[in-house]
């Protein structure tokens, strides 16, 4: 069965879910293609959410979803290139030596070793690097 339904690329996981599930339950053959609206909002859902957490929620195929952002041209999609963060000399009551790893909603991890540091300094350490 094929669908002309425009689908609001405006909408939430959950409602995109529903969507794919439906024409999941009313296509004529198990090997039709997934309609070119439901490929566009989940691309935006990607934008938003990333890429993992999209396919997961969707039942899609990652690598097909991650191939239709990086045709778009999604900046996401690109490496992000370091950025220098100058922080103040260590304040005498620091954490001493730690490792601060974080993940991104992408998927992406970044691991910081820091000596010294005082707490205030690593949350915002952690902001700089969570914004990006």
């Amino acid at each position: 069965m094929v669908t002309t339904e425009t689908i609001p690329v405006s909408m939430t996981l959950g409602e995109a879910r529903r969507r794919v599930e439906r024409w999941r339950s009313t296509r004529a053959h198990r090997h039709t293609p997934i309609p070119e609206a439901l490929w566009a909002a989940a691309v935006a859902l990607a934008r938003e959410h990333g890429r993992a957490r999209t396919a997961r929620t969707l039942g899609l195929d990652y690598t097909a979803l991650k191939k239709r952002l990086d045709a778009t041209g999604d900046a996401r999609s690109a490496p992000i290139s370091p950025t220098f963060v100058e922080l103040p000399p260590p304040a005498s009551t620091g954490l001493g030596e730690c490792v601060i790893e974080l993940e991104g909603a992408g998927g992406g991890t970044v691991r910081i070793r820091v000596k010294d540091l005082a707490l205030p300094d690593v949350v915002a350490l952690t902001r700089v690097v969570l914004e990006r």
